[in-house]
């Protein structure tokens, strides 16, 4: 039976630990391409190259053939799909360093983001994420973290192998995963938090003098139960379906009184 067919892509740049980690958890179950942007490209979202040209380049990384792109991970996704033609069964992006919860997170990820282009261009995809003990690790150089992957890996390839045995569920566009950095229950299918972090920020001054702002913040301890940032923080795998449909359809009822008025 042909294997089927997977473009891999992440936002923390061709050399990440974890984006090998997906390839390596993956690799003998199905075909892997590797598509992903030459750098570190984290918290772009779905940002996309439109005002200048985008390079991309065949390279070898641990004795594999794979696609350097010097753009963001939806340009990464895009050149895969159209550039190169890869026909892919599904996308899979990550295995991301730190987590990616919540409204606040999904809407920045490069990684979720890479996941929903795919998604946009008609191929079903996966986002893999795993969250840190140190929040450092997120800003620190992404070939040495201080993480553990192997939850993650086994992860990346139970959950795939159960998509390509009994397909990608038809109301999701992309499916959000989240492991723990310490594994201590099973999946547990969840919805997204609001927030993931107490969003401040910190004035600081240049050495001459001059202002400039930080944004920074710390995790919120916890949220909702039923939710990503629950389930991680005790211990379970938390899935995620999402939408491309950002349409608020329960709002249409008050839509339609505020602009019915005067009519």
């Amino acid at each position: 039976m042909k294997k089927p067919r997977v473009l891999l892509t992440n936002d923390d740049g061709i050399n990440s630990v974890g984006l090998w980690a997906a390839y390596e958890a993956l690799t003998d179950i199905c075909e892997v391409t590797v598509v992903a942007p030459a750098s570190q490209q984290s918290a772009v979202g779905r940002s996309i190259s439109i005002f200048e040209p985008i390079r991309a380049g065949k390279v070898s990384m641990h004795g594999i053939s794979a696609y350097a792109v010097g753009g963001k991970p939806t340009d990464a996704v895009i050149i895969g799909l159209y550039a190169l033609d890869l026909k892919p069964d599904l996308v899979v992006s990550g295995v991301n360093i730190g987590e990616n919860l919540s409204y606040e997170s999904i809407m920045t990820s490069g990684t979720v983001g890479a996941a929903l282009e795919a998604a946009n261009q008609g191929t079903p995809a996966v986002a893999f994420s795993l969250q840190v003990e140190d929040q450092g690790d997120k800003f620190d150089d992404p070939r040495r973290p201080s993480q553990s992957f192997s939850s993650a890996k086994q992860v990346v390839r139970d959950v795939c192998t159960r998509i390509f045995e009994q397909g990608f569920p038809e109301s999701a566009d992309v499916i959000n995963v989240n492991v723990p950095s310490t594994v201590r229950g099973g999946y547990e299918i969840t919805r997204l938090a609001k927030k993931l972090f107490r969003t401040g920020v910190e004035k600081r001054l240049d050495p001459r003098g001059r202002p400039y702002f930080w944004i920074n913040g710390p995790l919120l301890d916890d949220a909702e139960d039923g939710t990503d940032v629950h389930a991680i923080k005790s211990g379970a795998i938390s899935i995620t379906p999402i939408t491309l449909d950002c349409t608020a359809t329960w709002a249409v009822d008050d839509m339609d009184r505020l602009f019915s008025v005067g009519q």
